[in-house]
């Protein structure tokens, strides 16, 4: 007859349950799987599934009863951990979005919005435009199974355990900073462009007074901008490349200083 002690029934629950709360941290927050059209019906099976794929190559878990305090606390580190990691790559795509807000901003486009169903909110064209470019290269490349296999490879560098994680949290941070320059750079050629226009519309209005900027200016500056627009897309998919390796190191890098500190 096939009996079940409480102890293994422990271990087959802790088994399961704490890499789950680490792969919906990071389904939560990383790209493509924060999705806010994805139900959340699918979200939770997709944590399901990856949680039971990657439970029988985990390391020996610690001897922690998940009902009770200690194994809530390792439940919810888990979960901090997954967060911590899918956030690291989204400030990639933040930074994008800030680029496509700023090219936006200079071709006069600030005031046209549209709804973005990856954030559920308004946001405008040029940068739904910028990061669904972005998003579908990011597919392009299997970023999404990218993510996966950092996430599978995490379990090893940061093994499941109630331990401190502050360096990995400092080095969030200190990557998070990359917003505004990913943002700048990728913007900086457009911004450029449309910074020569409005200084040649500049003279054109001291050479002709009496001609109206407000009816010559928008439309040159948009037609630029979408010029150039149109010009960069060629060089927008290798700076995007880079990007996303940056991405991948910063997780790597967030996972190495989390296992450092333990």
């Amino acid at each position: 007859m096939l009996s079940i002690t409480d102890a293994q029934l422990e271990a087959w629950i802790a088994a399961f349950m704490f890499p789950l709360a680490r792969v919906l941290g990071l389904v939560a927050t990383a790209p493509v799987f924060n999705n806010a059209s994805l139900p959340m019906r699918v979200k939770l099976l997709l944590g399901v599934a990856v949680s039971l794929a990657v439970a029988p190559m985990l390391p020996p878990l610690p001897p922690v009863a998940p009902a009770s305090w200690t194994g809530l606390a390792v439940f919810l580190q888990q979960g901090l951990i997954g967060i911590a990691l899918g956030f690291t790559m989204r400030i990639v795509f933040a930074g994008v979005d800030l680029a496509g807000e700023l090219i936006g901003l200079q071709m006069g486009l600030g005031f046209a919005v549209f709804y973005d169903p990856q954030n559920a909110g308004q946001s405008p064209i040029v940068a739904e435009l910028v990061g669904l470019l972005a998003l579908l290269f990011f597919l392009a490349l299997n970023g999404h199974l990218m993510m996966l296999a950092l996430l599978a490879e995490s379990f090893t560098a940061l093994p499941i355990g109630l331990s401190p994680f502050p360096a990995g949290w400092e080095t969030l941070l200190r990557w998070a900073a990359a917003i505004f320059s990913i943002g700048v750079l990728l913007a900086l050629p457009l911004i450029s462009a449309l910074l020569v226009a409005n200084i040649g519309l500049g003279v054109l209005t001291k050479v002709a007074p009496t001609l109206n900027l407000f009816a010559v200016g928008f439309p040159v500056t948009l037609m630029a901008g979408f010029a150039m627009l149109a010009l960069s897309m060629p060089y927008f998919a290798p700076t995007l490349e880079n990007l996303f390796v940056q991405g991948y190191d910063a997780v790597s890098a967030v996972m190495r200083a989390g296992a450092a500190a333990r």
